[in-house]
């Protein structure tokens, strides 16, 4: 009866343990910069379509030198879609990505 109660106990430790890890290397996947370029950048760059469609409309087409940019504005564009975009969905990017990217962009980050 013991062994079975310790058993279960490590069981129980070792779960939260690989869980509290887990988390761990999510929150560090959820760098806004990173996700940016690995989402984002193959329209959102230099010479990407989005950059060039943008250079139509706006003074700064370049999304990371944008300092109007909210974080809400983002996140609806990307899962809506607005203009040629098209919608971004919950298979490409998470809500917690597509989150971190939006905070990143809505911080101003000229670079």
């Amino acid at each position: 009866m013991k062994r079975k109660a310790g058993r279960l106990l490590a069981i129980t430790l070792l779960s939260g343990l690989f869980t509290i890890c887990a988390r761990g290397e999510e929150a560090a996947m959820l760098d806004g910069k990173a996700l940016f370029h690995e989402k984002c950048a193959m329209c959102h760059r230099v010479m990407g379509m989005g950059t060039g469609l943008l250079a139509r409309r706006v003074d700064e087409p370049f999304l990371e030198k944008r300092t109007d940019l909210t974080a809400d504005y983002v996140i609806h564009a990307a899962r809506s879609g607005i203009g040629n975009m098209p919608a971004i969905p919950r298979g490409e990017a998470s809500d917690e990505q597509l989150e971190a990217i939006a905070t990143y962009l809505a911080a101003g980050n000229a670079e």
